[in-house]
């Protein structure tokens, strides 16, 4: 829908609601080069990530590779794509988490999150205005099973009533 919407230019509001698919995503493959080259190398896995998560159309991976290059040249300089994302999707939390799933995703490619990784996406994460129990929620449902603690990944503490958890249960599902 999002290319029918693009091509649409009848309508101004279509017009704009492209324009801001167009910034989000360019604004997300900047912050996925910028945290792929934060540990110091872009990985062949960290690539294939991002091309996977992005979901990016094959007539335009050429043109995203010569904006992820650009981006990749340093790490720093983020944080202005990470408040142009912010700004546009300010109230819709579900995608703010979701881009930091997905950075945390890009991150873990190469077999390991750096600290460097790290504090980036915890950095973009309270740019989104995300809280410390909200990060620590998302990087524990990045675990595998056997070692997430589902109380964190609830926002939940162990004596919280069985209504209050069955809520936030059912607000994640």
């Amino acid at each position: 829908i999002g290319g029918k919407i693009s091509r649409s230019r009848t309508n101004s509001r279509f017009s704009a609601m492209a324009q801001g698919q167009r910034m989000f995503a360019l604004s997300l493959i900047v912050l996925s080069a910028k945290l792929s080259k934060a540990d110091g190398q872009v990985s062949k896995e960290e690539l294939i990530a991002v091309r996977d998560k992005l979901k990016i159309p094959e007539n335009e991976i050429e043109n995203v590779g010569k904006i992820f290059n650009k981006a990749k040249e340093e790490s720093a300089g983020y944080e202005p794509y990470a408040q142009q994302i912010a700004q546009f999707y300010k109230g819709n939390i579900n995608v703010l988490e979701e881009v930091i799933n997905i950075l945390f995703y890009i991150a873990e490619a190469d077999g390991h999150v750096s600290d460097t990784e790290l504090k980036m996406i915890e950095n973009i994460a309270k740019i989104f205005g995300l809280n410390e129990i909200q990060i620590n929620g998302i990087k524990e449902s990045r675990k595998s099973y056997d070692k997430i603690n589902p109380y964190i990944v609830l926002e939940s503490k162990p004596d919280d009533s069985i209504e209050i958890i069955r809520k936030r249960y059912l607000k994640l599902s």
